[in-house]
């Protein structure tokens, strides 16, 4: 059971409905996470501007997903795994890839570059040195790439974070433990 309640859109009134009506338009659904967010329209608010901008950044939705399940596995939230390997798959992801992102692993040297930055940032709280962002930028990132990568990863980090306080409620289909998959 959530910690956090998510409010039922039927019941929502005034900013909380609007928004909530405009994810249920946009996705066919309003997912938990978005629904114990509208607790504090603001909150939801913020996030929903966060995510809209973040889509039209350089990043392709395949990456950003990608990072979204690197991030979400080292810090162990399952809500976040389940909804991004269920919009992974839906952005064209392979089960190997989506189970790779999850390792911060990929065959693609530019994504594993990105995936394994990712990595450091959780694991450094955000401090890294000359030499990750220069491996980064040797497989073409821009400072505008390395700055939205940041974004990203801070989304995810948000949400991830979100989910443990609440204890939000899976509403996509659940994924495995890592070590159920090998």
């Amino acid at each position: 059971m959530s910690r956090i309640p998510a409010v039922n859109p039927a019941n929502a009134t005034g900013q909380t409905k609007k928004l909530l009506q405009g994810v249920e338009s946009s996705l066919g659904f309003a997912p938990n996470i978005m629904r114990t967010m509208a607790n504090s329209p603001a909150v939801l608010q913020g996030y929903l501007d966060f995510s809209r901008a973040l889509s039209k950044g350089n990043l392709s939705p395949k990456v950003r997903e990608q990072i979204a399940l690197a991030v979400s596995e080292a810090n162990n939230c399952q809500y976040c795994l389940s909804a991004h390997s269920a919009i992974g798959r839906s952005v064209g992801l392979s089960e190997e890839a989506i189970e790779d992102s999850r390792k911060a692993e990929s065959t693609d040297p530019k994504e594993a570059t990105v995936l394994a930055f990712a990595r450091k940032v959780i694991a450094n709280r955000g401090w890294v040195n000359d030499e990750d962002v220069a491996k980064l930028r040797k497989v073409g990132f821009s400072h505008s790439d390395i700055v939205e990568l940041l974004a990203n990863i801070s989304i995810v980090l948000f949400t991830n974070y979100f989910n443990h306080l609440a204890e939000t409620e899976i509403d996509f289909p659940p994924v495995a433990a890592l070590e159920a998959l090998a």
